[in-house]
């Protein structure tokens, strides 16, 4: 090998080789300390952008969620408020049976027709609650998106609940046989088949409530599996990268020894000129 002065070839290379080294030591210590394997875009242009895609995807899942969480609240809502109809209907009921007895005199008969009356304030009362602003019965049916894509093929449809139905035949709660007929007047039929109207929304009610919980469990389960998909891309193994921050670490303490060396090997070319 010729000894030279002005190039020394074995300090270029121990100095690339440490320049090499300690780059990728930085980059291990980036890793583990920020927990990710992308730290920058270069990294793995490839995989950040499909671990964009995923990251959105279950935030979009867990907001979802949420949205079915108050979807289910919403019915849950409606329901105690129908069951307190349907308890009104089971006092009207017993009001028309107690008036129809024939040692009541008309004092008797009156004092029923005041609760009655009363009753029949308090059904048309529920009939115009809400939450949170939104109508508790009406005539429209809602559509709750349970997927994170918002796609309208899988939402889940929540059927109306109108009291003030006069549909099958007339047969509704509030309507003028329960809401503006006397006691006298109302026929026992009228209240029974209120009763069965709310019994029929409370039981759609249910099944809404039992989807709504099913969707939300298989929408619980894709957010974790997106969250899985995303951690493989840019989670960083911790051990492996542990072991190869030892590794950069050893090269670049041997990388630093060896450019001292090589640096020190000109000195030869002196002892020569002497």
């Amino acid at each position: 090998m010729s000894v030279v002065i002005n190039t020394n070839y074995a300090a270029t290379v121990a100095s690339n080789n440490l320049a090499t080294s300690s780059a990728m030591l930085q980059k291990s210590l980036n890793r583990l300390s920020s927990g990710s394997k992308i730290v920058n875009p270069s990294d793995d242009a490839g995989g950040l952008a499909v671990s964009l895609k995923l990251s959105a995807a279950a935030s979009r899942s867990a907001a979802t969620g949420n949205n079915i969480g108050n979807a289910v609240s919403f019915l849950q809502t409606q329901d105690g408020a129908l069951k307190v109809a349907g308890d009104i209907l089971g006092r009207m009921s017993e009001l028309k049976t107690l008036y129809g007895d024939v040692t009541k005199t008309t004092g008797d008969q009156a004092n029923y027709n005041t609760e009655f009356t009363a009753l029949q304030s308090e059904l048309t009362a529920i009939s115009s609650e809400k939450f949170n602003g939104k109508s508790l019965f009406g005539t429209s049916t809602l559509a709750v998106s349970v997927t994170e894509d918002g796609s309208t093929s899988s939402a889940i449809t929540l059927a109306a609940a109108d009291l003030t139905s006069t549909a099958s035949g007339g047969v509704g709660v509030v309507t003028a046989n329960t809401t503006s007929t006397s006691l006298g007047a109302i026929t026992l039929t009228n209240i029974t088949d209120a009763l069965e109207t709310v019994a029929t929304m409370r039981a759609a009610n249910g099944a809404g409530q039992s989807r709504l919980g099913f969707a939300s469990s298989l929408l619980t389960t894709n957010q974790t599996n997106l969250q899985a998909a995303n951690s493989r891309i840019v989670d960083v193994d911790v051990a492996q990268e542990s072991t190869q921050l030892a590794r950069w670490n050893t090269l670049v303490q041997a990388g630093t020894s060896m450019l001292a060396q090589a640096n020190g090997s000109a000195q030869t070319a002196l002892k020569l000129l002497q």
